[in-house]
């Protein structure tokens, strides 16, 4: 694949090359780029060497704005194929519908989902903070045997995806899905309710922690908290994801510890998305 993109984007520079070649995204059968401004009158030529390479790929976008936003959406300019948004994709046999301009999606997270999925206890209440189509959710209920995932969003559209995902599934009863801030509904509904609590929006992970924590039963439990942090080439992005969330519980006056902290991505220059899995004693 990347020795036909390069030598049908020869007239491009090698360093534009490596950017395009290496930035798109599968969901389904969309294929989505991203391009450096300068790159994006070959996006064309990118796209069909794209699709003669993935045949399953009908249609694809240029993302055309970064991702922004309380609902996490980007800007989508169709390219190639056919003209459309939706699609179902699927991970660890689950099946997962989505509009690609109307909702968040990463599949560069389908790791973190079943890592999660296979940490989770039989008969566990999870509450996942901010579900966009269920992805999380989904996938947990498909793989672990949770007795419920309450799974919010404050997205109506990601809300009828969920449903949609609950049914093409067939996990009736397991995940329920609630359209709102998480705040307001964990304030009102799922207090000391869960055993494990997902923070899968790393913008809002640290400000909703305090939420968080009393989503937890009183006995305690986990917290799978998803941040961003700017490393240079000396310093550990983990070992600073680390120490924010040890102030930030300290602050909190709760015992904890964190046994686990990883790179789940790089999402630009020297900027990393990591997950902290913390256990609330």
């Amino acid at each position: 694949m990347r020795k036909r993109l390069r030598k049908k984007l020869s007239n491009v520079s090698p360093e534009e090359t490596c950017e395009i070649y290496n930035s798109f995204d599968i969901v389904g059968d969309i294929a989505i780029i991203r391009l450096p401004s300068s790159s994006r009158a070959n996006a064309e030529t990118a796209a069909n060497a794209i699709m003669n390479r993935h045949r399953n790929v009908k249609t694809v976008l240029l993302q055309a704005s970064p991702v922004s936003g309380d609902l996490r959406l980007r800007s989508l300019k169709h390219v190639a194929g056919k003209t459309k948004t939706s699609t179902v994709h699927r991970e660890f046999s689950c099946s997962l519908s989505v509009d690609v301009a109307k909702c968040y999606f990463s599949p560069r997270l389908s790791h973190e989902r079943i890592r999660i999925a296979k940490l989770v206890e039989p008969k566990e209440t999870i509450v996942n903070m901010f579900a966009g189509v269920g992805c999380f959710s989904i996938v947990i209920a498909k793989h672990a045997n949770p007795d419920k995932v309450f799974s919010v969003d404050v997205n109506p559209v990601a809300i009828q995806f969920m449903q949609e995902n609950i049914k093409l599934n067939r996990i009736y009863g397991k995940v329920i899905p609630l359209l709102g801030d998480s705040k307001e509904i964990v304030t009102s509904r799922l207090q000391r309710v869960a055993d494990r609590v997902l923070l899968p929006l790393p913008e809002k992970a640290l400000e909703y922690l305090p939420c968080a924590l009393s989503a937890l039963k009183a006995s305690g439990g986990w917290l799978h908290y998803y941040g961003l942090e700017h490393a240079k080439k000396t310093e550990s992005p983990a070992k600073k994801a680390k120490l924010k969330v040890e102030e930030a519980l300290d602050d909190l006056c709760v015992d904890f510890e964190v046994p686990f902290v990883r790179v789940v991505r790089s999402t630009g220059p020297n900027w990393f998305q990591l997950v902290a899995d913390v256990r609330i004693m």
